[in-house]
């Protein structure tokens, strides 16, 4: 019977320092999505991705409508030119999908690279400015709102937001 009074009592204590310290436990959450999306360095990477983005378009759009420029040319020539110049022709054409198919994915991945080099700085200084402002205000845990399904505590994005000067 003492063993067991003993044992309760140790059970009690372990269970009131567990709730202790989960009390204590500070959490936040924070909206990373709205503060990237209102972000200005953020809006001027999303410019300078438009402009290399257009740019690419553009580009393209000409070696599209040179390759569509050639093969009516040759559709219009081939009953009157030989079987030789005829192959040569189709050659030509199927290495200008060639060359559009693989510039068309040599600009995605440039693009994507770009993306990542310009994106990358401004994540950084987001989760530093997320855990700056966290420290300061003695949270433990920081949450990213967007994906909570419920966010009842403190919301630190206005505190974000302020840190990173918008």
């Amino acid at each position: 019977m003492k063993q067991f009074k003993t044992l309760l009592i140790a059970a009690i204590l372990f269970l009131g320092a567990t709730q202790i310290s989960t009390a204590q436990t500070k959490v936040a959450h924070v909206d990373v999505n709205e503060i990237m999306a209102k972000m200005p360095a953020m809006l001027d990477a999303q410019k300078q991705l438009e402009k290399l983005s257009a740019t690419y378009d553009a580009d393209i759009k000409k070696m599209i409508d040179e390759y569509q420029t050639k093969i009516k040319k040759y559709e219009a020539e081939a009953t009157t030119a030989t079987e030789a110049v005829n192959q040569e022709r189709s050659k030509e054409v199927q290495d200008m999908q060639k060359r559009i198919a693989d510039f068309r994915d040599n600009a995605q991945k440039e693009l994507q690279k770009k993306q990542e080099e310009i994106v990358k700085p401004i994540i950084d200084k987001v989760k530093a400015s997320i855990q700056k402002v966290g420290k300061a205000k003695g949270f433990q845990y920081v949450l990213d709102g967007s994906t909570l399904l419920l966010a009842d505590g403190t919301n630190i994005t206005p505190d974000v937001k302020k840190d990173l000067g918008f």
